[in-house]
């Protein structure tokens, strides 16, 4: 039976976890289709809020070797870059165990990802071979293929799961509002640009795995 994971990934060298660090108020999302073919050395980011300080980071970033602008979309941008040969990919590591990369999301220390996994003893595998080499693992939540399938799961992020329902609690969606977006990123510990990010991407989410759905 095969398995959807979710985990936190970190590493100093993981691909692109120094612009991340550098830029909390950027949100950066892997293309998926470009990591099917992780010999091309090519991959395709979503990166929203980009500016000037974002590309800088870009080029002081020692897991990247070459980086440009494929598309400019509103608030988000779609840039393409090739990495160095000391940047760390999990992606090549999925896919000699039979998985595929669907999703990675930046976090504060690196990366959200979901991953899609033959059986459990791959992703014993994969938890050997980041451990192996330093790299942060932190196992969020694992679903057999037939329970993510029957919609028993959304497909939201944990850290979109948990701002939705702190601005839940707190009165965010109430009118008048009774908290703000300062207030939700202090308490969560981030900024308030990747609080309102997270709320509108999960809120997104959940319309189209629900209403659409229906």
């Amino acid at each position: 039976m095969s398995l959807i994971v979710i985990a936190d990934i970190a590493h100093p060298d993981l691909a692109l976890t120094p612009t991340i660090q550098g830029c909390p108020g950027v949100s950066i999302e892997v293309v998926p289709h470009s990591t099917t073919d992780p010999e091309t050395g090519l991959f395709f980011f979503l990166v929203e809020n980009a500016d000037e300080s974002f590309e800088d980071a870009l080029g002081r970033d020692p897991t990247v070797a070459e980086w440009t602008p494929a598309d400019d979309l509103d608030s988000t941008r779609i840039y393409r870059l090739q990495h160095t040969d000391e940047a760390i990919l999990i992606s090549p590591a999925v896919s000699e165990l039979g998985g595929l990369l669907l999703k990675a999301e930046s976090v504060d220390r690196g990366w959200t990802v979901r991953l899609h996994l033959p059986d459990r003893e791959a992703l014993a595998t994969l938890w050997e071979y980041c451990e192996g080499r330093d790299i942060s693992f932190d196992l969020h939540r694992v679903f057999r293929q037939d329970e993510w399938t029957n919609g028993r799961a959304t497909d939201l992020t944990d850290e979109q799961r948990i701002a939705l329902v702190s601005a839940y609690e707190e009165g965010y969606f109430e009118e008048p509002r009774e908290t703000s977006l300062e207030e939700l990123a202090e308490r969560l510990d981030i900024s308030p640009t990747a609080v309102g990010g997270r709320i509108r991407r999960g809120t997104g989410k959940l319309v189209e795995t629900t209403l659409l759905e229906e």
